[in-house]
This record gives structure tokens, C-alpha cells and sequence, in this order.
């Protein structure tokens, strides 16, 4: 049971990895530690003086943990990366690794509330010591609100509908589990259902565990924390995270241009290098392994 493989098969491992260009003697990060496939990766790569520090906020990813001097576990969400480096006395690193996809074990664990294929609680928190879960989000979010998270984060075609639909429904039911959601939403599904489930189900989940707030601040914090030449190795696996990354490494800066409080333009200092102007896809056979890696795309930077 605590075999990686049973939580989570890693999706492009060697290319990630490879990314980092690994030295035998460096510190590195595994922002993500999930199944542990990365991280094992990187310590097989690692001589006997090399470091890894291992982020990871879900308290079941660590029943993957290797046995290894080496490895510095930290179960904390990778959006406090530097505050938790300077603790563990390694304020600069020589590469970060971020695979940014919820973990196999997390979709295949009904008690979690990620998956429609189960029925359990609708809860969806990657950090069970956090407050909010999805539940709460349905039943107490806005119409505005909830239209907002549905059309952003999952692209769900009818939106505004969706929400709509919810809040005026959503008193005769208890909306504590999954069943009672999918129960709830039946009469405004669009086309295929498992489709249009599984785009309300990543909206519910990235806005219940702010992920892109988390990447956001993941990225900033990062890149002050790679010493120049130290790399950044991030997978995407969903095109509202990719556009992120993209432009974070494209212009060092995830949102808009920064203006100051006369209303100009600031310069931004470019300070990453993108080492793939494409991003890199799983190869075909890959995908015949393990389909969830179909969406998946890497992209690496160095910090100049």
C-alpha cells in the first residue's frame, strides 16, 4: 500500500527531471511531493552530499515517503516556499520541480470528494486542517460568485445557468455529498456528462483550495529562491495554469503589467530564461500508460 504506484504514477518523470540539471552536490526542491515518483527520481540523481526539501500540504502523500537522510520533508502548501527553505537553513536552491496535477490516490479515494465516479463527502480539500470545503462553497457562494468560479475554472458552457440553477435549488437539499450535487445540477447539464461533472468539479476544487492564488505566490516565491543558473521545472494540466506559467516566464510576471500609483507602466525585470519555447508534451506511449497524462505540459526556466 505505501508503493508510490498505488498513489500515483508520475507524469513525465525523466523529462521534468531532466530539466533540472541535476548536480550530485546541490539542494533541490520537489514543491510537489504527491506520490513521491519525482522526488525519488531526483535522489537517485543526487550524490551523498546533495539535499532535497519535499513541499506537501496533504498529509496522505506522506505514506510515500522514502526512507532517506537526504530528504527534508515539509508539509506545508509550496505557496510558502521561502518561508520554509530560510527555516530548513537553504534560502537558495539549484532547481524546483512543481507537478502541478492532483495526485491518482486523491481522484481515486472517494472520502476526498475530487471524483465523480464516487459518492462521499463534497469536500475537495487537498489540506484537511483548512476551513473551507466544496460543500460550503455551493451552499453559501453568490450567484455572481459561483458563475464567476464555474466560467473561469472550469469553462463550463452554461455558467450562468449552473449558478443561477444552484442558488435557487439549493435549500431543498443537504449538499453534503456528491450525490446530492450531481442529483441537484442534473436538469442544466449540457452535453456529455462526465464532461460538464468533471469541468464543475476542477472549478469547485481549484477555487476551495485557491490554486491559482497558491501558484501565483508559488512562482513569485520561487524564482527568489533559485540561485542564477538554478532551474524551474513546472507541469501544467490544464491551460488556465499553462497561460500562468507561460507568462510568468515569458515576462517574470503572472497577471497584468504593473503600473505605478501614477497610473505607468513598471519595468519588469525579466529574470527566468525559457528553456522550452514549446512546452513538452507526454510522448504517445505514455499516454497509452496512463491517459490522465494526456493534458499534461512542462515547461522549464532558468533564473538568469
Amino acid at each position: 500500500m505505501s508503493d508510490s504506484t498505488f498513489y500515483h504514477t508520475s507524469v513525465l518523470l525523466k523529462e521534468a527531471v531532466d530539466g533540472l540539471d541535476i548536480k550530485e552536490d546541490g539542494v533541490y526542491v520537489d514543491a510537489t511531493f504527491g506520490g513521491g515518483g519525482h522526488s525519488r527520481e531526483i535522489l537517485k540523481r543526487l550524490g551523498p552530499k546533495g539535499k532535497l526539501i519535499a513541499f506537501d500540504h496533504d498529509a496522505d502523500a506522506w505514506r510515500n515517503k522514502p526512507d532517506d537522510e537526504r530528504l527534508i520533508p515539509v508539509t506545508e502548501n509550496f505557496r510558502y516556499i521561502r518561508r520554509f527553505l530560510r527555516l530548513h537553513g537553504h534560502p537558495e536552491v539549484d532547481g524546483i520541480l512543481a507537478d502541478l496535477g492532483v495526485s491518482s490516490y486523491q481522484f481515486d479515494t472517494g472520502e476526498r470528494g475530487f471524483s465523480i465516479r464516487f459518492d462521499g463527502p463534497l469536500d475537495m480539500r487537498m489540506d484537511q486542517r483548512a476551513e473551507k470545503n466544496a460543500s460550503e462553497v455551493v451552499k453559501t457562494y453568490s450567484e455572481q460568485q459561483l458563475h464567476r468560479i464555474f466560467e473561469q475554472y472550469g469553462e463550463v458552457r452554461n455558467s450562468k445557468q449552473l449558478a443561477k440553477h444552484i442558488v435557487t435549488h439549493r435549500n431543498k437539499m443537504q449538499l453534503s455529498d456528491v450525490s446530492s450535487l450531481k442529483a441537484l445540477i442534473e436538469p442544466v447539464i449540457k452535453g456529455n456528462p462526465n464532461r460538464y461533472l468533471a469541468q464543475l468539479f476542477q472549478a469547485l476544487r481549484i477555487e476551495v483550495n485557491d490554486e491559482m492564488g497558491a501558484l501565483h505566490e508559488f512562482l513569485e516565491e520561487a524564482t527568489k529562491c533559485l540561485k542564477p543558473g538554478g532551474r524551474l521545472s513546472v507541469i501544467t494540466f490544464h491551460s488556465l495554469e499553462d497561460r500562468i506559467v507561460k507568462q510568468f516566464i515569458k515576462k517574470g510576471n503572472p497577471e497584468e503589467d504593473k503600473r505605478d500609483p501614477f497610473g505607468r507602466e513598471e519595468a519588469v525585470k525579466w529574470v527566468l530564461k525559457p528553456l522550452t519555447p514549446k512546452p513538452i508534451d507526454p510522448t504517445e506511449e505514455e499516454i497509452k500508460q496512463n491517459p490522465r497524462a494526456r493534458s499534461a505540459r512542462l515547461r522549464v526556466a532558468e533564473k538568469i
